[in-house]
């Protein structure tokens, strides 16, 4: 077992958990409108989200990996070349961090839960994100493809809950600090182009 692999994927999730994106700034957006115990309900209906693709990721991929390692290494290859389409998409973006919450509907902790579940489930970004991110950081040579891709998504579900869940108790300040440093919203912009420029240089290395 590989541990500086499972290191480096943990420290690339939570870069990217940081990084401000649809489901962060969500959750940081409900949690100044409602409170934290509502953003708290996003976090933990979107982490939930991430069984799912989990799931069909181990029983799909490792099947290919089982027929074709040839067919493996064309699906780490578009993953290479889906994470620098993404490094392109950030580089393109506005690093401007927009935190609008006049027009955020009051919901229950369980819609919100509900919500964020299917935000995740039913978004199929994110099960492509899945595919190029996980099997560049396979990390064991014995172990069955089937676990290590369950504890690649234990490991990013346990870091992404605890950025998220940080963003939600901290959102005050968040919000004070992002109004307060113009420029952070850039410095994570390029973080974020940085991180997925390396993990894809890393998958086809």
């Amino acid at each position: 077992m590989n541990y500086d692999i499972l290191i480096s994927f943990a420290l690339a999730t939570s870069v990217l958990a940081i990084s401000p994106g649809p489901d962060n700034v969500y959750v940081l957006v409900q949690s100044i409108s409602n409170g934290k115990s509502y953003g708290l309900a996003t976090v933990c209906g979107l982490i939930t989200g991430c069984i799912v693709h989990t799931t069909l990721l181990a029983f799909g991929v490792s099947a290919v990996i089982s027929a074709n390692e040839n067919l493996f290494f064309g699906i780490k290859l578009l993953g290479a070349c889906y994470l620098l389409f993404l490094a392109y998409k950030v580089f393109k973006s506005d690093a401007a961090i927009s935190l609008n919450s006049d027009v955020i509907p009051k919901k229950s902790l369980k819609q919100l839960f509900v919500q964020g579940f299917f935000m995740n489930v039913l978004n199929p970004k994110v099960m492509i994100f899945f595919l190029a991110f996980f099997p560049g950081f396979l990390f064991s040579e014995t172990m069955s493809t089937v676990i290590q891709f369950y504890i690649l998504g234990g490991i990013f579900m346990l870091v992404s809950f605890l950025v998220f869940s940080s963003i939600a108790l901290l959102a005050g300040k968040i919000k004070t600090f992002t109004l307060n440093h113009k420029n952070s919203g850039l410095v994570l912009k390029w973080l974020q182009i940085v991180v997925f420029v390396g993990i894809a240089v890393f998958i086809l290395t």
